[in-house]
């Protein structure tokens, strides 16, 4: 296995080419909760079907189609990536989903917010509030694993809030400050960016950033699993339901009228009700 992962190199969306690590993959099936049995189970199958130049998308199609044949609910906890990735190409239901993993720590949540700071208006995606804190959200949505959110971005990110932070605005019914201004993004920060941000106590959310509290973590301690990880779904019916502002798949638990609200009378509503069933068991 090592010998034949050696030979083998892997393009990352970036286009940065790098050595096959088998144990990537087995850690990141490990940490969806398969078994070790079945880690190894999927990587027997795998392994031999690689070839040289294999992307990481091709990789983990190839992955996830394995991981489905042996247990689905795994495989759905696997895609979650893939799903939160799938909620573009615009940015606009990545924030209303940031906004909703927000509502579940607590906040009360105002998306695509315009905001006066000392000098300019600003376009905020998230403003997030209760009775102590008042926090102000730049979420960064990309279309691509390897893209990450650089030292630019960061940059450009807290001159904005350090314009936001010279005003006092009423949410929650009081005039007050921010008290935290927070950037996420469903990727990766480069170092620079990461570096930069905790020299300036900016918070920064990534999909695995920082190592606990991330943004993986977060949604799997609320359970927040995004319609677009549905596979009795089309991309079409995703797509329809994402532009209504039905981002939850426990929005459709709570009302699968919804279903048939955006996707007409006759949408066949048990195979998609059955799956989010089986997915929150």
């Amino acid at each position: 296995m090592s010998e034949m992962s050696e030979q083998i190199m892997i393009v990352k969306a970036s286009g940065e080419r790098e050595v096959f690590n088998p144990e990537k993959v087995r850690a990141s099936l490990l940490r969806a909760g398969a078994t070790k049995e079945v880690a190894e189970q999927v990587l027997a199958h795998v392994l031999p079907e690689l070839h040289d130049e294999v992307t990481t998308s091709e990789l983990y199609r190839h992955t996830f189609s394995i991981l489905a044949k042996i247990n689905k609910p795994v495989a759905r906890r696997y895609s979650l990536r893939s799903a939160i990735m799938a909620l573009g190409p615009s940015g606009f239901p990545f924030e209303d989903f940031v906004a909703e993993v927000l509502k579940a720590k607590g906040f009360k949540c105002e998306t695509r917010q315009t905001v006066l700071g000392g000098c300019v208006p600003h376009e905020v995606d998230v403003v997030a509030y209760n009775d102590k804190k008042l926090i102000m959200v730049e979420a960064k949505f990309h279309n691509e694993f390897g893209i990450k959110s650089d030292l630019k971005v960061v940059l450009y990110i807290k001159a904005r809030f350090d314009d936001l932070k010279e005003n006092v605005f009423n949410y929650g019914g009081t005039n007050r400050s921010i008290t935290d201004s927070w950037l996420v993004t469903n990727t990766k920060f480069s170092s620079t960016a990461v570096h930069y941000g905790a020299c300036k106590n900016l918070t920064m959310i990534g999909w695995n950033y920082p190592e606990k509290g991330n943004l993986q973590d977060m949604i799997e301690e609320e359970a927040l699993h995004p319609v677009t990880c549905l596979v009795s779904l089309s991309a079409t019916d995703k797509k329809t339901l994402l532009n209504n502002k039905v981002v939850l798949c426990s929005d459709i638990k709570e009302s699968p009228e919804l279903l048939t609200k955006f996707l007409g009378n006759t949408f066949d509503v048990k195979p998609v009700v059955n799956e989010i069933n089986e997915l929150s068991g």
